[in-house]
């Protein structure tokens, strides 16, 4: 994948693979509190550090790139702190999202921001990832519809503690952009291909991945912050499952390294699972994963001779079923 187009029929991709850019993080927890005159340095710093990565995307090529969770903050659900509350912003033009449109345009790319969200009509906050289009029009967002709260082995993560669910659709800035028909789950018509979002927890619920294909998702971006053993084990599962299953492409990212002043060290291990394996990926550009996705996909003609999508008997699955007496 050395050239700097892709062939003929395909788009160019990247996904990121990073961790937070802002260099004066404090070295201990208790400590959080000296940031609050600087969050908006350390927001810019990776702001700054986001487009970087974006333009050395498009100078391989790039045509699509998802930023990763929460692309402009440190992972700080790790442990609640009310001061991150702050950092909430507007998707639509807050300043993260003005930078990235800017950013887009020029380059003509389009840009996957998953950002910390604070809803413009009711003050409420999400963890939402923004659609710009490659001409720096924001299309609109996708809420993380699943929110986890508790910890493992390795650590804790006090989501819920900082945003919550969404009870209706994020918004949709271009009347037409979405074409999917559950306005829960969003599918935006971009410049180069259709995309949907799921955001790391989402990737456990299967409706989420079957809702974003059905409705015309060719690419799914699934950006995660994610840590443990049992996620590092079904990491590896989940996504190769649903792209078959679905026909469907889906680009799951997470961050490599620790953060300061958690210290928690995030596996890293991104990768794209396509409808019949894995494709060639290009990672020797530092924190950047590239691959090549067909324009255009087919759901219904499998090499494979399954036909999955047209055999799928719903009829049965809302079946009511005999009650059974529990022995334990």
């Amino acid at each position: 994948m050395s050239e700097n187009r892709p062939t003929k029929g395909m788009v160019r991709c990247a996904m990121t693979e990073t961790v937070n850019a802002y260099d004066k993080m404090p070295a201990r927890v208790k400590d959080l509190s000296e940031l609050v005159p600087h969050l908006e340095d350390l927001r810019a710093a990776n702001v700054a550090h986001n487009i970087d990565l974006i333009r050395q995307a498009a100078a391989r090529g790039v045509q699509v790139v998802g930023l990763g969770e929460f692309c402009t903050t440190p992972y700080f659900a790790m442990s609640r702190h009310p001061m991150w509350l702050s950092l909430a912003e507007d998707p639509l033009n807050g300043p993260s999202i003005t930078a990235f449109s800017e950013v887009a345009a020029e380059l003509e790319v389009v840009i996957v921001a998953p950002i910390y969200e604070r809803c413009r009509q009711d003050g409420r906050l999400f963890n939402t990832a923004v659609v710009i289009d490659a001409d720096g029009m924001v299309l609109g967002g996708y809420r993380k519809t699943h929110v986890p709260d508790g910890s493992n082995e390795k650590g804790s993560f006090h989501e819920r503690f900082y945003y919550e669910g969404p009870d209706g659709p994020a918004p949709v800035q271009v009347p037409g952009a979405n074409i999917s028909n559950n306005l829960m789950f969003p599918v935006f018509r971009t410049r180069w291909l259709p995309i949907g979002v799921s955001i790391c927890y989402d990737r456990h619920f299967g409706g989420v991945h079957r809702s974003l294909a059905e409705n015309g998702a060719h690419l799914i971006f699934a950006p995660a912050v994610t840590f443990g053993e049992q996620s590092e084990r079904m990491w590896e599962l989940e996504f190769p499952v649903d792209a078959a299953r679905y026909r469907v492409w889906i680009a799951g990212s997470n961050r490599l390294g620790a953060e300061a002043p958690w210290g928690q060290h995030f596996y890293g291990r991104s990768y794209v699972a396509a409808p019949d394996g894995r494709p060639e990926v290009d990672r020797s550009t530092d924190k950047l994963v590239i691959f090549d996705v067909p324009a255009r996909v087919d759901r219904y003609n499998d090499p494979s001779g399954w036909r999955l999508v047209e055999d799928r008997r719903d009829d049965l699955y809302g079946a009511r079923t005999r009650k059974t007496r529990r022995t334990d």
